[in-house]
């Protein structure tokens, strides 16, 4: 008795193979473009601090979160009490969370005067911007004295920059792009600079060959 015997054809194999490719790069062509937009959102992120800080002095002369006479210009903040209100300078590490310090009352300052969103009370839990990975971003003025720096390069230089940015909590990935689209590609020198999540100051910063893709580190960019 004869069997027939039925299967795909090479045509028919050959199309399921051209769709399996489309599906696929579909596929990767999303997550590129879902990874491009995540960079973009933590470049913006090293773009706005300049604006609010541009935007704070053009309105009161002053330096948000070194305004001596920030009760005056803007109704509901608390004085500082750390540092030297007035003399210029943020004073404060990044990420600190001492809400008496220059640089996280920066926010609330900012925030107050209608140039950034987010919590005005100091002792909102929310009250820390976070970037598009969750991770903290800060600001402090930037420094010589290598000790108080966020990250110091392959010379032994502190960052350099009026300001220093810091943003936590990002992907090697990201960094690596973040740096090639908003420095020199380097991720241990120019002015913007990476470390391990965690670091602390005066951290030497990774250089972009051992950038591990897969863990996280501080970006940190002087202005």
């Amino acid at each position: 008795m004869k069997r027939n015997q039925s299967g795909f054809t090479l045509i028919e194999i050959a199309i399921v193979l051209v769709i399996i490719g489309l599906l696929l790069g579909g596929v990767l062509k999303g997550q590129e473009l879902i990874n491009s937009a995540k960079v973009k959102n933590l470049a913006s992120d090293f773009k706005n601090v300049p604006v609010f800080i541009y935007g704070y002095q053009d309105k009161f002369k002053a330096l948000p979160g070194d305004d001596a006479g920030v009760v005056a210009h803007v109704a509901g903040t608390l004085a500082t009490t750390n540092g030297t209100p007035g003399n210029g300078v943020i004073e404060g590490i990044w990420n600190s969370t001492t809400q008496t310090d220059e640089s996280y009352l920066f926010w609330q300052h900012v925030r107050l005067a209608g140039l950034a969103p987010g919590p005005t009370s100091a002792a909102d839990p929310n009250y820390l911007p976070t970037n598009a990975a969750g991770g903290t971003i800060g600001i402090q003025s930037g420094t010589t004295v290598v000790a108080n720096s966020p990250v110091k390069d392959a010379s032994g230089n502190a960052i350099r920059g009026s300001y220093i940015i810091c943003s936590t909590g990002i992907l090697g990935k990201f960094v690596l792009q973040l740096d090639t689209t908003m420095d020199d590609g380097n991720t241990a020198t120019g002015s913007m600079m990476a470390v391990p999540t965690g670091s602390p100051l005066n951290t030497s910063a990774t250089a972009t060959g051992t950038i591990d893709p897969a863990a996280t580190y501080t970006v940190c960019m002087g202005i």
